[in-house]
Order: C-alpha cells, then sequence, then structure tokens
C-alpha cells in the first residue's frame, strides 16, 4: 500500500468514548491549531461551514454537489467529509477509505470513531488527533487531503490510496 505515515511520537492522547467524542489530553496550542485550520480550509472548492453533526464551534470542510462524487462512505452527514473540533480538542473527525484508517490506527495519528467501532456509522469515520507542532500539521493536512480525495471521488474504497506531500 503507498499510503504511508510516520508514526506519531509519545503516547497517546486521552479521548472520550461516547458522543461527543472529543480529545482531553494533548491538545493543539492555541497557534498550532489556528494555523493547522487556515492551511486545512485553503483545500480547492472546500467550503467553510458550521459542522451539521459536531460540537457548538466545530468547523467543517463541505463539498458543493458538483464535487462530491465520492461514495456515500466518504461522507459523514451531507457533504461534510471532515471536521475540525474547537480550540479547547484541536482534533478532528474525518472520512478516509480503510486502508488509510488502517495505517492511521496503526501509526498512532488517531482512533476509530466509537460509533463506528459499534457498527453505527461507517468504519471510515475517525478521530486525528490534534496536532502539536509544524510537523503534525503536515501529517494532519495529509490525511485531510486524502478525506478530500476520498469525497472527491478520486480514490476507491478498499484500493491503494496514494499520498501526495
Amino acid at each position: 500500500m503507498s499510503f504511508e505515515l510516520p508514526m506519531r511520537p509519545g503516547t497517546r492522547p486521552t479521548t472520550t468514548d461516547c458522543a461527543p467524542h472529543e480529545q482531553v489530553s494533548q491538545n493543539s496550542p492555541p497557534e498550532i491549531h489556528a494555523e493547522f485550520k487556515r492551511r486545512a480550509f485553503e483545500l480547492p472548492f472546500v467550503e467553510r461551514r458550521p459542522s451539521g453533526i459536531s460540537v457548538p464551534g466545530a468547523e467543517a470542510l463541505v463539498l458543493p454537489h458538483t464535487y462530491a462524487c465520492g461514495p456515500r462512505e466518504a461522507f459523514m452527514i451531507g457533504r461534510e467529509f471532515a471536521h475540525v473540533h474547537p480550540g479547547y480538542d484541536g482534533s478532528s473527525h474525518l472520512m478516509l477509505p480503510v486502508p488509510a484508517v488502517e495505517e492511521l490506527i496503526a501509526k498512532g495519528w488517531g482512533e476509530p470513531h466509537p460509533m463506528a467501532r459499534l457498527g453505527y456509522i461507517p468504519a471510515t469515520a475517525v478521530m486525528a488527533f490534534a496536532p502539536r507542532d509544524e510537523a503534525e500539521i503536515d501529517v494532519m493536512l495529509r490525511l485531510l487531503t486524502t478525506s478530500w480525495d476520498f469525497a472527491r471521488g478520486k480514490l476507491a474504497n478498499p484500493a491503494p490510496v496514494h499520498i501526495h506531500g
């Protein structure tokens, strides 16, 4: 598989195991959170909206109808394929093809959404942990770009994933 992430340094952050699914330790410093959000919403065609499914203050990445060509399991609700939680949390939920989900978990960058673990939503739904520094912003943007490609119908599920970055 061509989708490969570096190992995430350190221990796993603490997260809640129910709704709302939040990260409660190792949160982003404010300047890192702001920079990640600035860069996340620079993806082409992405509309920045309040999340249709997350906590108040979460900002969604939504594709216009014209570009939302991915499979149903590439979206959380409507055309929302990812959202960034408010600064007190800093993590993101996103939809990824299964090979990318497996790599994210194996390398310590995130975890399955609790509702996905229980089978209520697709196994493509994950939490990606909050970036702690510039290097981790780059990893997060690679994950987000993969989610964006999935939502645009550029990646099959579970076909091999190609990351640019």
